[in-house]
């Protein structure tokens, strides 16, 4: 199975990835039932989670949800830190999940609104440098894992701080190298098998070190760094499969 996901991660493209993985997650989950690990969004347990990622590391993939370490953690953060699941909000969701999306649009009091430039989970189609929403118009903007993907960074960022309403929210994770301290870039390699080997994968732009946060304090965003992981025990983080060193950058306008 490791090498199938491996393969499948680097050679099909992530438009047909998310089209046909609900139909993966209905063949392959069943083989997987157990009571080892436990999805805390899709609330199913099983004897371990799938293998993920260009190298196929074991134990991370949820069959059923498909969510992941960092999307478990953020579902957590709603469930035990804010009003998400309650209080009305205007939510713009770039890059939609699959783990999140059919939730997220069951949700009464969430005006819930996706976007991304090839998705088919998209409402609306567009380019996170130039997008189409008035300014000020949303309470709450997921654009996770794609500034990574983006040429001028600093263009994206600013106009998710400027469609956001003042007060509001972002959660703007990046896949991000703890023993990095200062965000590697150079954006003359365009070899995909040179930007695998230093920025993790074919497609990314940047490698970000922990001078992430303050890259989106200089966009204009108030950043609060929520350690929420520090307060499970060894038996949650292994039983929700959570990464003990991700932390949630929380950006505020």
């Amino acid at each position: 199975m490791r090498r199938i996901i491996k393969f499948i991660v680097k050679k099909i493209p992530r438009k047909y990835l998310i089209k046909f993985s609900f139909l993966f997650s209905a063949l392959v989950s069943v083989f997987y039932k157990g009571n080892t690990v436990e999805c805390p969004i899709c609330e199913n347990k099983f004897r371990k989670f799938l293998p993920y990622g260009n190298k196929g590391n074991d134990n991370r993939l949820c069959p059923k949800c498909l969510s992941l370490e960092r999307h478990r953690l953020l579902w957590l953060y709603l469930k035990q830190e804010t009003d998400f699941f309650s209080k009305k909000y205007k939510m713009l969701h770039l890059a939609p999940e699959q783990a999140f999306y059919k939730r997220f649009k069951k949700m009464s009091n969430i005006d819930y609104i996706t976007a991304d430039l090839e998705s088919p989970l998209a409402d609306i189609k567009l380019d996170i440098k130039k997008m189409p929403f008035k300014n000020n118009e949303f309470d709450i903007v997921f654009c996770n894992h794609v500034m990574e993907h983006i040429d001028d960074e600093k263009k994206a960022l600013s106009e998710v701080l400027r469609v956001m309403k003042k007060g509001g929210f972002a959660i703007l994770q990046v896949p991000l190298d703890y023993n990095l301290e200062k965000t590697f870039e150079d954006l003359s390699i365009t070899n995909p098998k040179e930007r695998e080997k230093l920025f993790g994968q074919y497609d990314h732009l940047r490698l970000y070190g922990k001078d992430y946060p303050k890259r989106l304090t200089n966009a204009g965003f108030k950043v609060i760094e929520n350690k929420l992981i520090d307060k499970f025990t060894d038996y949650e983080l292994n039983r929700y499969r959570l990464d003990k060193r991700e932390i949630l950058y929380i950006a505020i306008k």
